[in-house]
């Protein structure tokens, strides 16, 4: 479906090793180096793991979330925050258009300056994703 890798720059292997980015064809691949061997993960599936471990932060939460973004913005009144918690209610429908469009680089330049870190294994497996700010779930 895409051709980007949306968290490029913010993604370390098992060893805190920045993992480089490769387009092979019109697919884009994350390559960890593993011990010399370079192992290609399809970025739209290590992608998908990250987006679905935010979603499982979001979900059941989608009213408090609406209500903070809606005064955020400025436009804390009961139609914003209705949009707002309807967009958060189908989530599958916006990460497949962060997946089509990308993430704009200003923006993964800021996740990085915060501390945002995506931890994968040589399988392409998510084994952490650090969002600074965010209690774990047993807080």
């Amino acid at each position: 479906m895409s051709n980007k890798a949306l968290f490029s720059g913010l993604i370390v292997d098992e060893f805190d090793n920045p993992v480089d980015i490769a387009q092979v064809g019109s697919e884009t691949f994350y390559v960890i180096d593993d011990a010399g061997f370079k192992r290609h993960i399809p970025s739209e599936d290590v992608d998908r793991q990250v987006l679905n471990s935010m979603k499982e932060l979001i979900e059941g939460h989608e009213g408090i979330i609406s209500e903070q973004a809606a005064e955020l913005l400025g436009q804390d009144d009961i139609f914003s925050r209705a949009i707002i918690e309807n967009q958060l209610k189908n989530l599958n429908k916006q990460f497949n258009l962060i997946l089509e469009t990308g993430i704009p680089e200003e923006v993964r330049a800021y996740m990085g300056m915060t501390g945002f870190r995506v931890r994968i294994n040589i399988h392409g497996e998510v084994l952490e994703v650090k969002q600074p700010g965010m209690s774990s779930q047993d807080e």
